[in-house]
């Protein structure tokens, strides 16, 4: 992560926030820092919507997809509960094999026209981020998030939505992405934080399937403190980084 860089970074300004909709791959995905900033939201008065295009069934090598399904299902709702989030639809498109192909976008943009908010959140879509090598539905998740995004304001691309569906086009302000390179900070320090913690702690099943010694709170920590002591800002003690594109 490069410090340096961030130092001069400037805070994102959440104070006019109405609605926001995070759109990922996976049960979990949002766990890895962005669910911090979405208790700093929520407990604003924010609220929250969470779209997840699979139910991550193909993620516990030694257990039947459909129990996976229902089991990170109930995880994520716990970890929905710890941030103040009560909008959560969890989609049927196959786990490990996600496209950005028109459905993928038709049905984000419908979920974008039902929540009208103001900022979609999303995943990076790079090949490459600094944990490693990004998963391909983490990717695709990304991509397609960016395209809808788009579609959804475009009363000519799915026409059904509007016409069939009485869904009016909605141009949501602003698309940030958590985990690609920063332009932005947000203040996480506290509480946000440590309910952070907890949303990740709750896909606990998931997480001993994974295998081997994880420390969620010494990642979370540990990352947002070096963001938090980059920015030079006095009392801020954990931020998150991420990457603020206007949509106008």
């Amino acid at each position: 992560m490069d410090t340096a860089a961030e130092r001069a970074l400037p805070f994102y300004d959440d104070a006019s926030l109405s609605h926001v909709l995070c759109v990922v791959a996976h049960p979990d995905d949002l766990e890895y820092g962005a669910s911090a900033a979405v208790a700093r939201w929520t407990a604003r008065g924010v609220k929250v919507s969470y779209l997840l295009l699979t139910a991550g069934e193909a993620g516990m090598r030694d257990r039947d997809p459909e129990e996976v399904a229902e089991l990170r299902a109930e995880e994520q709702r716990q970890a929905c509960a710890i941030v103040g989030v009560e909008d959560l639809v969890i989609l049927d498109l196959p786990d490990g094999m996600l496209q950005a192909d028109l459905e993928t976008r038709r049905q984000i943009a419908r979920r974008i026209r039902q929540v009208r908010p103001d900022v979609v959140v999303t995943q990076p879509w790079e090949l490459q981020v600094d944990w490693g090598l990004n998963h391909a539905d983490h990717r695709a998740a990304g991509i397609a998030t960016v395209d809808a995004v788009r579609d959804a304001d475009n009363p000519w691309v799915f026409r059904e939505l509007l016409e069939q569906e009485r869904l009016e086009p909605w141009g949501a302000k602003e698309l940030i992405v958590v985990g690609g390179e920063p332009t932005h900070l947000v203040d996480v320090t506290g509480e946000p934080l440590e309910k952070g913690v907890a949303s990740l702690e709750a896909h606990e099943q998931y997480l001993a399937a994974l295998g081997g010694e994880f420390d969620v709170r010494g990642m979370l920590e540990g990352f947002t403190a070096e963001v938090g002591a980059a920015s030079g800002v006095e009392g801020v003690t954990h931020a998150l980084g991420v990457t603020v594109h206007p949509m106008g």
